[in-house]
């Protein structure tokens, strides 16, 4: 039997069992308890979504969509993050989600490659005003949203952009809201999985000539979530979806035992200490260390020589970047930046950064190479090294893992908060946010809600 003939034999033998899984994970998991470790992680989550979407709130995409949502969108009760504008929820969680995506700052799970808070938070959230939800009820919707999200795109065959499996996530999130049906919830999940941005350029194999241009479409997040709230609605009113597409071999490959609601993708989550790709983080930790270590600054820097795993190596690492996005995208930018102008530019990173004295020098001097060892530890670990040239010394960092995960204490999602706000928000708006979290840590929704209704 050919390969082409083995598979589909298989495909037919289980049809739509995938999703039929998935339905019932979700019909369960929505009325039932959430651990208590998971329920921390969501709160985490919940804060540091918030973070990234203050930081990208005045980026050209969130505004421009917010603008649109005027005329895209009915009017409802949905906030529109920090804008003092209201939406029904599918416009809000459209403007809130392209926010929190912006800048990268946002969070993300290295086994699905891709940001899964960004595209689930602003879906329940907006959802959850939607209903009349509790927050006992928001947070399992995001715990099983994480948990949906991720299992679909761990089982992926090819890479995928965030865009094209968070929705299945959102799907989970907003039908456990709203009491969806068995039946709607695997007829969601098959329309999301049709009808989901591909992102056939920008998530494209390598190599990818020409590279995308950096736009504000980035990862599709944001249409992801128009796409997977949409779904839940057509499938309520009946519309169909083919239930056998998570059974396709060709697509994706699901380990025998799903582990829903046993995984708790959400405690994997990683946060960003810095607004770019998670491909850099790892080189940026061991610029950081050798620096130390060795007392070095960055105008003693010659060269630097970055060994990664091979999925850095597919992002664009543009040394001239034309605009900011592509800026979240460069390996030789970013470590540049770092090195001669200190971490805290690259949270957040702001139109200064494109030209500041010796960055573009510096990044055309970074040579990048895959290292085979890190490649066949990718995605169980993820590593970097750095190697320094500066004058006659020739300066190695150990192989560095990235900062921020699993999870961050909330001391340090504290001092992340304040350090990537801190050209946004005055010091007694920092506390009041800071104020409304401890109050949602405490079970109360009222003083957030408040808050992400008041404008910056």
């Amino acid at each position: 039997m050919d390969q082409a003939a083995e598979i589909s034999s298989r495909d037919d033998q289980t049809p739509y069992e995938i999703v039929a899984e998935l339905a019932r994970y979700i019909g369960q998991a929505r009325d039932a308890a959430v651990p208590a470790v998971a329920k921390d992680a969501a709160l985490q989550c919940i804060f540091d979504l918030i973070v990234a979407s203050i930081v990208g709130f005045n980026d050209p995409g969130p505004t421009s969509l917010r603008q649109a949502a005027k005329g895209l969108f009915a009017p409802g009760n949905a906030t529109i993050w920090f804008a003092g504008q209201t939406c029904n929820a599918i416009g809000a969680a459209w403007a809130n989600s392209s926010a929190a995506a912006a800048k990268d700052l946002d969070d993300g799970n290295r086994f699905a490659a891709g940001h899964p808070g960004a595209a689930i938070i602003p879906a329940a959230l907006a959802t959850a005003q939607e209903v009349g939800a509790t927050l006992d009820q928001t947070l399992a919707a995001i715990v099983l949203g994480y948990e949906v999200a991720v299992t679909v795109g761990s089982a992926r065959t090819t890479y995928g952009s965030s865009g094209t499996w968070t929705p299945f996530g959102v799907v989970a999130a907003v039908a456990a809201l709203r009491g969806t049906s068995l039946g709607a919830i695997e007829h969601a999940l098959a329309i999301v999985g049709e009808s989901a941005p591909n992102q056939s350029f920008a998530g494209g194999p390598s190599p990818r000539i020409p590279h995308p241009e950096g736009a504000s479409v980035k990862e599709g997040i944001p249409w992801g979530v128009v796409t997977g709230m949409t779904a839940v609605l057509m499938a309520e009113a009946g519309h169909t979806g083919p239930r056998n597409i998570l059974d396709s071999r060709r697509h994706y490959v699901f380990p025998e035992d799903l582990r829903l609601g046993a995984a708790l993708h959400i405690c994997q989550t990683y946060f960003k200490p810095y607004a770019c790709c998670r491909h850099i983080h790892a080189p940026l930790a061991a610029l950081h260390r050798v620096m130390a270590d060795h007392g070095i600054s960055g105008a003693e820097i010659d060269a630097i020589h970055v060994e990664t795993h091979p999925p850095a190596l597919r992002i664009s690492n543009k040394a001239d970047p034309e605009n900011l996005v592509d800026v979240q995208y460069s390996i030789p930018f970013d470590l540049a930046l770092s090195a001669l102008h200190g971490p805290e530019m690259l949270t957040p990173v702001t139109e200064a950064s494109l030209s500041l004295p010796g960055v573009r020098e510096l990044a055309r001097k970074v040579t990048l190479e895959v290292n085979d060892a890190f490649a066949a530890a990718y995605p169980d670990e993820i590593l970097g090294r750095v190697t320094l040239t500066c004058g006659d010394r020739v300066l190695t960092s150990a192989p560095t893992p990235p900062e921020g995960e699993p999870l961050m204490s909330w001391q340090e999602l504290d001092t992340k908060f304040r350090r990537a706000t801190r050209l946004d928000l005055k010091m007694d708006r920092q506390q009041a946010i800071l104020d409304a979290m401890t109050s949602l840590k405490a079970g109360e929704m009222r003083p957030l809600l408040s808050q992400l209704a008041t404008p910056l």
